[in-house]
């Protein structure tokens, strides 16, 4: 029987995620975060803290390794999100570009407090869809650390 390959618009084979992958955020000067892939959420999320809209800008800081990066992006607009638990919360929206593998992707982010969360992003699937194919038992697979030689 043959195998089946889930194929992007352009008829390619889709390349295969893992549930989290390390991605890096070029327009912020933000790298390696690690952001969970959730195919259950339909938009993105970054972790970000003191966000303040300046005019038709927002700023906020991405705290990574102990460091908060400033940041200002033109706010798009704003999201009302509702959790999982029935919560609901509007949320700045921006458009920022995520490189995953060697990909990079322009996706749309909203901003707010992940602390408890585990992970400093979520990648929703509009941000994925038609790009990739995610395996849900395996982790890093575009982003594996490489070791270090003994």
């Amino acid at each position: 029987m043959p195998r089946l390959r889930a194929k992007s618009k352009d008829t390619e084979p889709l390349q295969t995620i893992g549930w989290r992958e390390r991605v890096s955020l070029p327009l912020l000067g933000i790298g390696l975060i690690v952001a969970k892939i959730d195919t259950g959420a339909k938009s993105a999320a970054l972790h970000a803290t003191d966000i303040r809209q300046v005019g038709s800008h927002v700023e906020f800081n991405v705290p990574v390794d102990g460091r908060n990066h400033r940041c200002r992006l033109a706010l798009k607009g704003q999201k009302r999100i509702k959790s999982s638990s029935g919560h609901s919360q509007h949320r700045a929206l921006v458009e920022t570009e995520v490189k995953i593998g060697a990909q990079r992707l322009k996706i749309d982010v909203t901003l707010t407090d992940r602390t408890d969360m585990g992970v400093p992003m979520l990648l929703g699937r509009s941000s994925l869809q038609g790009r990739f194919l995610v395996h849900p038992a395996r982790s890093y697979l575009l982003s594996a650390m490489k070791r270090k030689a003994t």
